[in-house]
């Protein structure tokens, strides 16, 4: 297992980590998982023996039954692993009881703290883009959690670009620790992170952890033309996320990821992890598995090794059409483009002259 320093830290992650959304299974997540303490156990037991020391939870999982249950599979390891956990959606019907405000960080912290049974939480991010808080007043707040020893570090998800550079610079600007880390959903079907939340990560010296690495279930290969997915799983219990732009497009992609499993004789989830875990910019990818035998399946992706003609394939696929102004600088500025940017600006120069030589 690969391990290297989070964004501009000095967080030693593992490429690979274990999140607990199929924790405990209550409070509208019991299609997640329903993941049982003993189960959670051996989970938690398989990742260490497998190099993995990222631990990913959040209060929102299970309305914070998530975060019990990891908690207790920690006990006398906890030196081993970095944990991290989230605050921000709203939880109930007080309105102070969500969001990026010092009260909510403040008061989710603490009950994170006990259900976890821990002192502190080494990565602790904003679950969701506040905009109705002073970008300020939140990082402050989390600055005064990593002074008191609660959090070593902190960081945000599902952030625009707009939002992440704001958040950052205000950081800076203020002599503050800024976000070491952002988590954002990113599958070979759902590429609009690389517009800007990829490069605007590297940029600024923010680590970039992919969720959901397998789309909500979507990229397992039990769903295709044919087939919506088994019973008791999310997508064929109608689970909402996540959003699909262009289902034909999904199921040619379902039907090459098959294609490539089959030649290498692996599962349709290490294909996806795969490609993946050498996408540039990618610096974690954040596993999510009910079983030890999915889990041990989707470690042991760590191993393949897709051609650049598979990789390839995959890309040309589902490549993102060049929205403005990044045609205009694909076209014009390509050589002034910082290296973050380049790999992906290159494919949208060959995607313009694909374009200009059937006009």
């Amino acid at each position: 297992m690969e391990y290297k320093l989070l964004g501009n830290s000095g967080l030693y992650v593992s490429k690979y980590a274990l999140g607990t959304i199929p924790f405990a299974g209550t409070h509208g997540f019991e299609n997640a998982g329903g993941i049982t303490q003993k189960i959670a156990n051996k989970l938690v037991e398989e990742a260490l023996d497998k190099g993995i020391n990222q631990f990913d939870t959040a209060n929102l999982y299970s309305k914070g039954d998530a975060e019990i249950v990891l908690g207790k599979a920690i006990q006398n390891k906890r030196k081993k692993m970095i944990i991290s956990s989230k605050t921000g959606f709203q939880m109930s019907e007080n309105p102070n009881d969500g969001g990026a405000s010092r009260l909510n960080i403040e008061n989710s912290i603490e009950q994170s703290l006990k259900r976890l049974q821990t002192d502190y939480i080494d990565l602790y991010y904003i679950h969701l883009w506040d905009g109705q808080v002073p970008v300020e007043e939140t990082i402050q707040t989390m600055n005064d959690l990593i002074k008191k020893g609660k959090i070593r570090y902190w960081g945000v998800s599902n952030y625009s670009g707009w939002a992440l550079a704001k958040t950052h610079t205000l950081a800076v600007a203020n002599n503050l620790a800024p976000p070491v880390a952002q988590q954002i959903y990113y599958t070979p079907e759902a590429r609009e992170a690389e517009y800007e939340l990829l490069p605007a990560g590297k940029e600024l010296g923010i680590g970039n952890s992919i969720w959901s690495p397998l789309g909500e279930g979507l990229l397992t290969g039990k769903i295709d033309r044919n087939k919506n997915g088994d019973p008791g799983t999310r997508q064929g219990e109608g689970w909402g996320e996540p959003y699909i732009k262009n289902k034909e497009l999904f199921y040619q992609l379902i039907d090459i990821l098959k294609e490539i499993a089959l030649n290498h004789n692996v599962s349709v989830p290490q294909v996806v992890l795969a490609w993946l875990r050498v996408r540039p910019n990618v610096d974690s990818i954040v596993l999510a598995a009910r079983t030890e035998k999915q889990l041990k399946d989707n470690i042991d992706s760590y191993q393949l090794k897709l051609t650049n003609e598979e990789i390839e394939t995959i890309n040309n696929l589902t490549n993102l059409e060049p929205i403005y102004p990044l045609w205009h600088r694909a076209m014009n500025s390509y050589n002034k483009a910082s290296e973050s940017e380049k790999v992906y600006l290159k494919y949208y120069k060959q995607l313009m002259k694909i374009k200009d030589n059937l006009i």
